[in-house]
């Protein structure tokens, strides 16, 4: 079995010299295998008082990169220190190699921050945020674009991936959506209860009730629901996708990501909301007439009857109309912070929390911007 042979260094500290010098000798073969029992060495000595360094080279038989490496790093820390260090006797070979590492060093040392002053800072962050809307505007064009193309031509429709996500973003949302709007018309007859009590007018929880939650308490809490829970996870399904580069591969293989993963879920979606409105509207009117009889001890009959009377068809229909809307914004948001993901799995977290915030917010202002329009309609 050959030996492997190691660096040597043999070290003169002169003294009498001002400033203090120190001679470094480089004997024998200065690569990956041969480095280690002098590292920890060279360390400690970088770290001396000295003032100047003079580093022979010409006795280094060998030298790699791990080699020419620990030879840059330890002038780096001399300098650093404020002394001075110079090299002499490689060979040319051998300082090339030296003078290609402190360049890759060089350019992989990362540069100083720059201070940013507060409207600097400002009008980047504007600039970012008319970017990402650009970018949205532009994805809400393809997905338009890609939607027509189907229409054009109904064959090349995935059912299959539409009826997946309808089971996904529908179905299996049923209990929770359910819960939460029977618990809401709970808590909003038990606010309204004691208030009506003061002036005898117990019967009109049956429109609060029944109005609040129709016209614009099931529609929105259902959207939050939906874009907490479905639309984070178009998000992060598309994100890791594109960091597995299987976005890629469709592409490669002719499938439009629009067509399999973007137009199904939009449609799944825009048909489950609408329903799980109803269902919520169900739930919400009787958790409100279960506490209307504990509290104010009027009867299911009595109820049902006033709410008959309270409600009309255009309140159930302003309620109806927000869905598909709320929907639409919940699976474009989320569709097009997966496919802004980039980089590692941080991305896809970082993308999958922007669209829930995105959407939330964007559900929100829709939902002003449809009373600004009710009211101005007088509906």
């Amino acid at each position: 079995m050959k030996a492997i042979q190691v660096a040597q260094l043999e070290i003169e500290t002169d003294t009498a010299s001002v400033p203090t010098t120190v001679n470094v000798r480089c004997v024998g073969v200065w690569t990956v295998q041969g480095i280690a029992p002098i590292e920890l060495r060279l360390a400690a000595l970088a770290s001396s008082d000295a003032g100047k360094w003079v580093i022979d080279g010409s006795a280094i038989s060998a030298l790699d990169t791990a080699g020419a490496w620990l030879l840059h790093r330890t002038m780096r820390a001399v300098e650093q220190r404020g002394a001075s260090v110079r090299i002499n006797g490689l060979r040319p070979e051998f300082n090339t190699l030296l003078q290609l590492i402190a360049a890759r060093a060089a350019t992989a040392e990362p540069a100083a921050p720059v201070k940013v002053g507060l409207l600097a800072s400002i009008g980047q962050q504007a600039w970012r945020n008319l970017l990402g809307a650009s970018g949205m505007l532009a994805f809400i064009g393809e997905s338009a674009i890609a939607f027509l193309h189907s229409l054009a031509r109904p064959q090349r429709i995935r059912w299959r991936p539409i009826l997946h996500n309808l089971q996904t973003a529908g179905f299996e949302a049923l209990p929770i959506v359910g819960l939460l709007s029977f618990l809401m018309g709970v808590v909003i007859a038990y606010q309204g209860a004691d208030q009506l009590q003061r002036f005898g007018a117990n019967i009109f929880i049956a429109d609060l009730v029944g109005l609040s939650m129709l016209r614009e308490l099931s529609p929105l809490l259902t959207a939050i629901i939906v874009a907490g829970r479905s639309g984070s996870a178009y998000a992060a399904q598309i994100g890791t996708m594109k960091i597995s580069e299987e976005i890629d591969a469709l592409r490669t293989i002719g499938i439009g990501p629009q067509e399999l993963l973007v137009q199904p879920k939009i449609l799944a979606l825009v048909i489950a909301l609408p329903l799980l409105t109803v269902y919520a509207d169900v739930a919400g009117v009787l958790g409100g007439m279960l506490m209307a009889n504990s509290m104010l001890d009027i009867s299911f009959s009595v109820f049902l009857d006033r709410l008959e009377d309270a409600l009309s068809l255009s309140s159930f229909l302003t309620g109806i109309i927000k869905a598909p809307v709320f929907a639409a914004i919940i699976a474009l948001v989320g569709c097009f912070q997966g496919f802004q993901v980039s980089g590692g799995a941080d991305s896809v977290g970082r993308q999958t929390t922007v669209s829930v915030v995105q959407s939330i917010f964007l559900v929100i202002v829709a939902d002003a911007l449809f009373s600004i329009i009710f009211n101005w309609l007088d509906l």
